[in-house]
This record gives C-alpha cells, structure tokens and sequence, in this order.
C-alpha cells in the first residue's frame, strides 16, 4: 500500500504534511487537462470566434471604427450623468475589463504564443483583435440592453443575463453552464504562477535564495495578502483602484518597451517581416503546421483581449448609464488598447532581442531576457514592477467576474464563498506548472465562449435596432449644436 501510494512526508514547524497522489498521478492528471485544452480549441471554436468577429463587423457596417472618435469622448465623461442606473461610470467600466485583460496575457501570453507557436502567431493575434473590436461592441452594449437582478436586488449585466432576459427563461440553462466555466476561467492562478516566477528569476536566484515550492509558497500567501485587501471592498473599490492603476501600468510599461524597440531601430522592420513571413507558413517553430499557428494567436488573443469569451460585458453591464451603444462604445477600445498596442510591442521586443529562440525558457521569462537583452541591469527591474501592478489588478478584476458567476448560480448572499476559494486558489497557481495552469484558462474561456457568442448572434438584429435609434439621436444632437 505505501509503495502504491509513495506518500511524501514533509516536516515543517513540526507539522508533518501528507501528499497522498503519486507523482505519476498527478502529471497524468496534468496532461489530460492539456489535452483537453487541446481538443475543445478546434475548428469549430475558431470558426465561432473568428467568424463571429467578421459577421458583427459587416453587420454593423463597421460601426465600431467609423465611431471610434465619439468612443474616446464617452470615455472622458463627456456623457456621464450619476443619476442613471449603474454602479460605475464608463472609465472605471473599461478600467475595471482592461484589468483583467491588460495583464499577464500582454506580458507572458506573448512570449506562450511566440515560443509556442512562432512569431506567426502574432498576426493571428491582431487578426482576432480586429474581429473582436466588433464582438465586444455586440457583448458589450448587450450586457447593457438586457441587466438583470441578482437574488439581492441589485442591478448586473454579463452573458448569464442577457441569455435570460434577452432569450428567456427557457435558456437558463446556458446562462448556468456559461458561469461555471466563469468561476474557473477567471481564477488567478496564472496571474500568481507568472508573477511568482519573475520574483524567482528576477529578485531571488540572483541573490542566491533558492527559488523551490516553499519559496514559491511564500510569495503566493503575500500575494494573497494584498489582494485579499481589495477585493472584499467589492466594484466600487474594484473600479476606483483599477482606474489608478490602469493607465500607470500602461504608461510605464510602454515606455520600456519603446525604448528596446527603438534603441535598435534597424531591426523593427525585420522583427515585422518576420511576424509576417511566418504568419502563412509556421516555419520558424511548427515546421509548417499552419492551423496550430493560427489556433496558439487565436487562443492568446481570446486570453489578451477575451473578445467573445464573455468577462468584460459583466465589468461593462456594471456602468452608469441608460444607453447600451455608448457602453459598447467604450468597450471596443479593449482589443485596440491591450493586444493591438501593448502585445505588439511586447512581441517586437521580443522578437527583436532574438530570446524567443532560446529552447529553455518559457512563459515571463522569456519576457525577462527580452528586457535584460534591451535594458542590461535595470530592465528586468522595471519589467517586475510593470508586471507586478499588471498581475495583481487582474486579480483585482477577476474575482469580480467569478463572484458574479457563482451568485447567478447559487445566489448572491453566498458570493463570499466564492471570494475565499479564489484567495487561496492563488497560491495553488503559485506552486502550480505554467503549462498546465494556462490550459486550465484555455479550457474554461473556450467553454466560456460557445455561450457567450452563441447568445450574441442570436440577439445581434436587437443590437442593429439599438445602433441605429442612438446614431439617429447622436447625429442630431451634433446637427443641433452646430446650428
């Protein structure tokens, strides 16, 4: 019995602490989710999302981009009035998705796709980004359209919603099935795996501290820590320090990227020939397998901007207004923010350092070489501080998200127990295996995204009718004032 068990006893503190599963077990365990992930992201899900993205786009005449100036001025506040329905306004709205969106996936989920499928990848990256413009301007201004009440009375918008309000009660089941894949797609244990190992390569190996599961343990229970202070203050308190940080994080990290881009400018044009030339044949690291290519972009845009998947319209369902459009508005700029600007840039530096080449690294620390490589000394530094404020306010955003899911599902007054599992789930992830982690994301966003996009084009002509009364209003407003 113990030599089938092989049960590992560690004494720490005098507490002896048992781990029953065998070694064999658990990796087992570990490649079934892979596979798992593997299989669901096929044709049929790339079809969805891909597909989906082009029809929104030619549905809506190109709406999105042919109103993208007015977007920008909704988000100043030009149109916030605090008197109507909501609980934040369109700022701290779009501040609160982009938390959960510009993060890990612009640092780590870059350097993933380009070591895992090329740097081909990257277009496939901007291709889904495009598309997804007019997604979220669908999911989003739906989110609005059809708000619900939880069992507490209060007022909430995402994909759970507006399947029951939009399509009826008899759909509640999708609406079930799509928030228990939420509750897991937004776990932070990818967030805390990334940020604990850049802690590890960055802080502790070069000062000789041993970067082993109780070191990584340690650095998941302060991450814990902080999070733990925000996310029980709720959206309110979500929104305010999300919309602080934000726009920091961004300014900072672009600055950085920008000057190892720049500092280099003979190879940006080569760093793009090669996103291009391998775009179409996967050379550089599928030896030629094109469809897993386009599947490795698709998958980190979905985890970059999660256009379809169905997080930001709960962050977006949330805003202060009575105007559905406006909120899509604002919440197409995402894709343009996160992936369209801040991946690219990631990717061009990595690409341009050449680190992507180096069969043993993976995940952050691919990132981290790119910027010890542009910045000698200082840059991985800087790059542990950017991605330090870009992990924990994704894990700010998430419990958001998944403390709306399990509401809808077993009701409001339980949402606590939600927030205590996605605390401690953050120092399983710390202690967690990256590939492993992010096909647990990759699994859950997928099941996430069939109800989500299946919903929405189903309820697009609604959306259509939507647009239009609001361009009609919008046009004679300026035809008004202008006379």
């Amino acid at each position: 019995m113990a030599k089938d068990n092989k049960k590992l006893k560690c004494r720490q503190q005098g507490i002896i602490i048992i781990f029953s599963p065998p070694t064999s077990t658990v990796k087992a365990f570990g490649q079934h989710i892979i596979d798992f992930s593997n299989l669901i992201w096929g044709t049929p899900l790339l079809v969805l999302l891909l597909g989906g993205g082009l029809f929104f786009l030619i549905y809506s005449r190109l709406i999105p981009f042919r109103y993208i100036r007015h977007a920008i001025q909704i988000l100043t506040g030009k149109y916030d009035d605090p008197n109507e329905p909501g609980q934040i306004n369109h700022y701290q709205a779009l501040s609160t998705a982009l938390s959960g969106t510009v993060g890990m996936g612009n640092v780590s989920g870059v350097a993933v796709a380009i070591t895992m499928g090329g740097p081909g990848a990257i277009f496939w990256m901007w291709i889904s980004a495009l598309l997804g413009v007019a997604t979220k301007f669908f999911t989003c201004s739906l989110a609005v359209m059809y708000r619900g009440t939880d069992s507490e009375g209060e007022l909430q918008g995402g994909p759970m919603y507006f399947i029951t309000e939009g399509l009826g009660k008899n759909w509640k089941p999708l609406a079930v099935f799509f928030s228990l894949a939420g509750m897991v797609g937004v776990s932070p244990m990818f967030q805390s795996n990334q940020l604990t190992q850049v802690i590890g390569d960055v802080i502790l190996s070069p000062n000789g501290i041993q970067t082993g599961f109780y070191s990584r343990l340690i650095t998941g229970l302060i991450i814990t820590l902080v999070v733990s202070l925000v996310i029980f203050g709720g959206i309110k308190r979500i929104g305010k320090v999300a919309g602080n940080l934000v726009p920091l994080m961004i300014i900072l990290y672009v600055i950085a990227v920008l000057f190892i881009i720049f500092s280099q400018p003979d190879q940006i044009i080569p760093g793009f020939r090669t996103i291009f030339e391998d775009a179409f044949s996967g050379q550089a690291v599928l030896g030629g397998a094109l469809g897993s290519l386009i599947v490795e972009g698709v998958r980190r845009a979905a985890f970059s901007n999660e256009a379809g998947i169905g997080t930001a319209p709960m962050a977006h369902g949330a805003a202060k207004t009575s105007e559905p459009i406006r909120e899509g508005l604002v919440a197409m700029l995402g894709p343009m923010i996160d992936t369209l600007l801040i991946c690219t840039m990631t990717a061009l530096a990595i690409i341009m350092t050449g680190v992507w080449m180096d069969p043993g690294s993976d995940g952050i620390s691919v990132t981290v070489e790119a910027f010890e490589q542009g910045m000698p000394g200082i840059g991985p530094y800087i790059l542990i501080l950017c991605v330090t404020v870009f992990a924990v306010t994704s894990l700010f955003a998430f419990p958001y998200y998944g403390a709306k899911c399990f509401s809808f599902v077993f009701g409001a007054k339980y949402k606590i127990i939600y927030n205590i599992l996605y605390v401690i789930s953050i120092s399983m992830g710390a202690v967690g295996t990256l590939r492993v982690v992010i096909s647990i994301f990759d699994s859950a966003y997928a099941l996430m995204a069939f109800p989500t996009m299946l919903a929405t084009l189903l309820l697009s002509p609604r959306v259509i009718r939507e647009t239009k009364k609001y361009i009609g209003k919008y046009k004679a407003q300026k035809s008004s004032k202008s006379n």
